[in-house]
């Protein structure tokens, strides 16, 4: 009896993705030709999480005209940030029985841009990514060359963001799979990121695991060590990886269908909360973005009871 429950549920979780595809996944990211209302992006985004790309809304940002990397090094080369490294180009990713976290160095951004710009070799790969906003608190001086945050959507939304953020790194650099509690606008500036998204309700056919927490140490010889963080509790993440799913191992994922976007030089990609995303670039591509911070709201508490049904059931 239990056992036929337990396959009554499994199955009602298969078939959930589907349903909520045709109810309000798009096939393809759409595009808006200008910024839209406080209101619009309220009721025709946010509220039914529905992610866009909109074009026009950074034009009257110097940054578009003025940021490229010799800029950079003429106006914050010799600011030191803080900069993640890692053998792979993969920061905070499953490596092995490992949820792994890069080696954070200390570099004036001059350092990151001779290596962009073929001028010197560094160990491993580089990508200015600290989130915390990093921006403002290590790169203010760029801050005359942006807006502090996106009106129209600090009104909707009815707070001002969370963290602005500054990235700069190499194509090598990728974004594991991954989900946030953020309402994310995600503006490039020059270059361009290649998303592949999923939405909320394809969570069933995506699995986590949970892992030791590691920090990659860079040796003296320039080689690198994976350090377990002893003191850390243990990691929930995802191990796979969608450019080349092990499907022998994950099998539901085949069922999940991901939407793949490029973001280009001057659009802003809307990425609502909890959607899962996996973000590679171009190379020495600069971009900005802004954290608003979720409401955890009923569609939070629903989406927090489809992760606990799918845990439970071992559907992964």
């Amino acid at each position: 009896m239990a056992e036929a429950a337990l396959d009554a549920v499994r199955r009602e979780l298969r078939e959930f993705p589907a349903a909520a595809r045709e109810l309000s996944v798009p096939l393809a990211v759409p595009y808006l030709d200008e910024p839209p209302t406080p209101l619009r992006f309220y009721r025709d985004w946010v509220c039914p999480n529905r992610p866009c790309i909109i074009r026009n809304a950074l034009n009257h940002w110097p940054a578009l005209q003025k940021w490229s990397l010799p800029y950079l090094r003429a106006t914050v080369g010799s600011t030191e940030v803080s900069v993640a490294v890692t053998p792979d180009g993969y920061a905070d990713a499953v490596r092995g029985d490992r949820f792994v976290m890069p080696a954070e160095r200390r570099l004036p951004l001059s350092c990151v841009l001779d290596v962009l710009e073929g001028q010197a070799q560094h160990p491993g790969v580089l990508y200015v990514q600290k989130q915390c906003s990093n921006l403002p608190s290590e790169l203010p001086q760029l801050l005359p060359d942006l807006e502090p945050h996106v009106s129209w959507a600090s009104e909707a939304l009815g707070k001002m963001p969370d963290a602005v953020n500054f990235w700069l790194g190499e194509a090598a650099a990728v974004t594991s799979l991954h989900k946030d509690h953020y309402e994310n606008l995600y503006c490039v500036i020059s270059g361009e990121k290649h998303f592949l998204l999923h939405p909320p309700s394809d969570r069933p056919f995506i699995p986590y695991e949970l892992y030791t927490p590691a920090t990659y140490q860079l040796t003296e010889e320039g080689t690198f060590k994976m350090v377990d963080e002893e003191a850390m509790e243990k990691v929930p993440w995802i191990p796979l990886d969608p450019l080349a799913p092990d499907l022998a191992r994950y099998p539901s994922y085949s069922q999940a269908q991901a939407l793949r976007c490029t973001v280009q030089a001057g659009e802003m990609l809307y990425l609502p909360a909890l959607w899962f995303h996996h973000v590679q670039q171009s190379h020495g591509c600069i971009a900005v973005n802004f954290w608003y911070d979720m409401e955890y709201d009923l569609k939070y508490s629903y989406f927090q009871l489809l992760d606990s049904l799918a845990k439970a059931s071992g559907l992964n």
